[in-house]
């Protein structure tokens, strides 16, 4: 039985505490796609760690960690990430098992990544520059290197083949930065990699499964920032819907069970790309600044507007969600009035439906209000706690996305989540 955790937004909804409250329920966690360019945050002891690699379920000392094989890897990342949840006590040799399939992110394509991101000028994707899209095309292009061949004894020879082949599309760029350090730093960390718990991935989790054990998938980045169903072009590069758990990991579509969706109670994106509901102005800048909203990966001030409904509604559809969680809801408290996205003047037409490419349309929202609630809600324990209004804004969401809102968070304290 596989249980998923996935955004449903741009990302940034939170889904490391989520898999982190729901880990203990679970024999597994595993990642299913992405890199490095993600962000999971946690607290643990009361400190902040943000994990970009490792499953978000590490810090559970019964829980086996999986780096499936649609997750593109940094061993360097990676290397430090280890050390950092070691000193807090987490025992990754025993716990953290990575597919043979995992592919490998190699100091090219971080300098690819730069290069092709320079070139762009004002049509810059957003790019984190951490190799991730250049990883993909040598995926798709078929000639990545996968950590099952590190394990090879010819391993140097294929990376010097690959890392020619690199050369010639940098010297394309102009691109003449010196990445040797990268070079060392990356060898370094492949010997480290070499001792850690290398594993033909999906009959790991299939056997697993098999075995009568919980899995929980846990998806990076989130479902607008699909390479298929976001808004293109400003997508990521890998599959972060539902279907990327069956590629990523292995396993059958029939043996995944609850869909579990995260959103905000509000939206926010990094980078470029459309955002029907982007606030430029003072009430953004509000939202930017009670939330916090800063890229737990590159520092970047997260772009922040109202929640959009149509694109929430889509999202839920294309993964077949069962159930939502709400989070940050507590951001809210302070807001006499609140708006929520119903539906798009998209080049002066009315719309409920995501137009296939946003990119380059007119696009107006139109708006519900809501009464704030105006209250403090991070001191909340139960639903019969929670306030009317609060209440009807979570009601009017259930009915438009047709998936419940199952849990709502008020705050970034594991036991700050409330069942509905």
């Amino acid at each position: 039985m596989v249980d998923v955790i996935l955004g449903l937004q741009w990302g940034d909804e939170g889904k490391g505490k989520i898999v982190d409250f729901f880990a203990p329920n679970y024999d597994i966690v595993a990642r299913f796609q992405g890199g490095p360019n993600a962000g999971h945050t946690l607290y643990v002891d009361g400190k902040k760690v943000v994990l970009h690699q490792i499953p978000s379920g590490i810090f559970h000392q019964n829980a086996v960690n999986l780096i499936g094989g649609g997750v593109v890897l940094d061993p360097v990342i990676l290397k430090k990430e280890c050390e950092t949840v070691a000193s807090f006590g987490a025992d990754f040799k025993k716990n953290l098992f990575i597919s043979e399939r995992t592919n490998l992110i190699l100091p090219t394509h971080r300098a690819l990544d730069k290069a092709s991101e320079l070139s762009k000028g004002e049509g810059k994707i957003g790019s984190t520059l951490k190799g991730i899209g250049p990883s993909y095309m040598d995926k798709t292009g078929r000639n990545a290197l996968r950590v099952g061949d590190i394990l090879n004894k010819n391993f140097v020879s294929q990376y010097i083949k690959l890392r020619l082949k690199h050369q010639k599309l940098l010297d394309n760029y102009h691109f003449t930065e010196d990445i040797s350090a990268w070079e060392d730093e990356f060898f370094e960390a492949i010997e480290f990699l070499r001792t850690l718990n290398i594993v033909n991935g999906e009959y790991f989790i299939n056997n697993a499964i098999n075995e009568g054990k919980k899995v929980l998938a846990e998806g990076a980045q989130a479902t607008m920032l699909d390479i298929d169903f976001g808004t293109y072009p400003y997508v990521t590069s890998s599959s972060t819907t539902i279907a990327g758990v069956c590629s990523g990991l292995g396993v059958a579509p029939q043996k995944i069970r609850d869909v579990i969706g995260i959103t905000k109670s509000y939206c926010t994106r990094v980078g470029s790309g459309p955002f029907p509901t982007e606030l430029e102005n003072a009430t953004g800048e509000e939202l930017r600044q009670i939330g916090g909203e800063f890229g737990a990966t590159t520092g970047r001030p997260r772009r922040c507007g109202w929640i959009d409904l149509v694109a929430l509604k889509f999202a839920c559809m294309i993964n077949g969600v069962t159930k939502v969680v709400m989070t940050k809801a507590d951001v809210l408290d302070k807001f006499e009035t609140l708006e929520a996205c119903v539906s798009y003047d998209a080049n002066d037409k009315k719309t409920t439906e995501v137009p296939y490419q946003m990119d380059g349309m007119t696009i107006v929202p139109e708006f519900k209000a809501f009464k704030g609630w105006h209250s403090d809600t991070t001191v909340l324990k139960t639903k019969d706690e929670l306030p009317q209004t609060m209440q009807e804004y979570i009601n009017f969401i259930n009915e438009y996305i047709k998936a419940p809102v199952s849990f709502v968070s008020n705050g970034p304290g594991r036991d700050q989540i409330i069942i509905l």
